[in-house]
Parts: structure tokens; C-alpha cells; sequence
């Protein structure tokens, strides 16, 4: 099955795709936010994302108002909770502790999304590539929960970083030409050994095992641009989930 994506559409204010947001609990950039809040469907916060959303916001919380908050609550201030409860946004305490608060935040956008019937293109994690290495680990591994939850694509997009973990026995072609991307990009095999091939790369791969021990195609780039319509676009087929990343450029 071939499947046509641009990753960084979402952070264009002329972009096409439609997309829901969702907060998590680490600080938050004002750069590509309004972009993002204003093209979202639907909004939410995991946990401890209201408090980040809450402190840039200083002085218009009440203009930027998420459709829901969830988690177990143990993160979130009690000012911001009391809040964003009297403004009427939705409080969804999940308690199951085998399960992140992204995770159970992202299953709550799915149902969402269907109970609206909304259409959407993209789910967009804000957070999640910063601090902590195991709740780094914790993003990708929600990026699997995510594979079983929708069928949408979830793009994870921190500073000047974007992770989005490819589906197995798909052709990917992936818009890179849209003047945001920075100059590396790469392929993990996150999940176990990977059979790739690639296109569209400085150094492809052509049937090649990516594994942890024996290759990993970190700190890649792109084609070299032939002319003026920009770079081709990178098409990739793998055997297994495959967790692509990429560089968004720094203004």
C-alpha cells in the first residue's frame, strides 16, 4: 500500500492538513503553537500539558481553552485544574498506571474523533522528545499503542525535531519541500531488525537490514536539490514499524 505524506505540513499556516493536538507535559514553544491551535479539530492536554499550556498563554487562558484534560492528575497544579474546571473544559481522570498519560490521552482523541465524526488527517503530540531519556522512550513506545489505535498518522514534534513511526509493508513518500526541513534525518529500527529500502536519501538503503548492533541509519540528509521545483521526495518500504525523524529548521 503507497502512502503520500508531508510531515511538516502541519506546522504551515497555509498547509492542507487537518489535524488534532495534543499537549503533553513539557515546556512549551510559542514558535509553531498558534499555527497548531489554530488549525486543530480538537485540543487536549495530557496531564500536566495544562500547566505548560496555561503559563504561555499568561493573561489569555481564557481565548485558549482545551476541549479536555486527562491523566491521573498527579502532575497538573491544583490552580491550573481549578481553572480550567470552571471554564467548563472536560477533566477525564485515568488511573490505570500500565499505561502513560499520553497513551491514554491519545485513546481518548481516537474515540473522539470518531464520536464527533470529524475529519481528520493528522494527530500532533507536542512534547515528548525533551528531558527525560525514558520518557523520550515512553513517546515512541506510545507511537506503537498508537499503530493499533488508528490508522491516522501521529507526529511528534519537539524543538527543532519530529518523529513519526512508519507502518510496516507500506511504500511511504514523504513531501520534504516545503522549506521547513533541516538538513538531517533518519531511520530506527526502534522495534526490532528492519528490511528497508529508501529513496530520495544521500546514503540510501536498497533491501538493508536496519538493526540495533548492526546499522542505523542516524544522521542522514537528503538529495542534493537538481533543480528549482526542491528536493525529491524520500520514499521508504519496510518490513517492520520503522520510527522516521527528522530536523525542522531553526528560524
Amino acid at each position: 500500500m503507497d502512502e503520500e505524506f508531508t510531515p511538516l505540513d502541519c506546522l504551515l499556516s497555509t498547509g492542507s492538513q487537518k489535524i488534532c493536538l495534543v499537549i503533553l507535559n513539557q515546556p512549551l514553544e510559542e514558535r509553531f503553537f498558534h499555527v497548531l491551535w489554530s488549525k486543530a479539530v480538537i485540543r487536549a492536554c495530557a496531564d500536566g500539558g495544562a500547566n505548560h499550556l496555561y503559563r504561555l498563554m499568561d493573561g489569555q487562558q481564557e481565548r485558549f481553552l482545551p476541549d479536555y484534560i486527562s491523566g491521573d492528575f498527579d502532575s497538573i497544579k491544583p490552580d491550573v485544574r481549578a481553572f480550567y474546571s470552571e471554564k467548563n473544559c472536560r477533566l477525564i481522570e485515568t488511573a490505570d498506571q500500565d499505561l502513560t498519560d499520553f497513551t491514554k490521552c491519545l485513546d481518548i482523541m481516537v474515540d473522539e474523533i470518531k464520536k464527533r465524526q470529524v475529519q481528520v488527517d493528522t494527530i500532533v503530540i507536542l512534547g515528548g522528545l525533551a528531558g527525560r531519556f525514558d520518557q523520550i522512550m515512553a513517546t515512541v513506545e506510545t507511537l506503537f499503542h498508537a499503530q493499533k489505535m488508528t490508522e491516522l498518522p501521529v507526529v511528534v514534534i519537539q524543538g527543532s525535531s519530529l518523529a513519526l513511526l512508519l507502518r510496516e509493508g507500506r511504500q511511504y513518500r514523504l513531501s520534504v519541500n516545503t522549506g521547513l526541513e533541516g538538513s538531517w534525518c533518519s531511520l530506527v529500527p526502534v522495534g526490532g531488525p528492519c528490511v528497508t529500502t529508501t529513496s530520495g536519501l544521500k546514503w540510501n538503503l536498497d533491501n538493508t537490514v536496519l538493526d540495533f548492533g548492526k546499522l542505523v541509519s542516524t544522521s542522514n540528509t537528503y538529495e542534493d536539490c537538481i533543480d528549482e521545483q526542491g528536493r525529491k521526495p524520500v520514499t521508504i518500504t519496510t518490513d517492520r514499524p520503522l520510527l522516521w525523524s527528522m530536523g525542522i529548521k531553526k528560524l
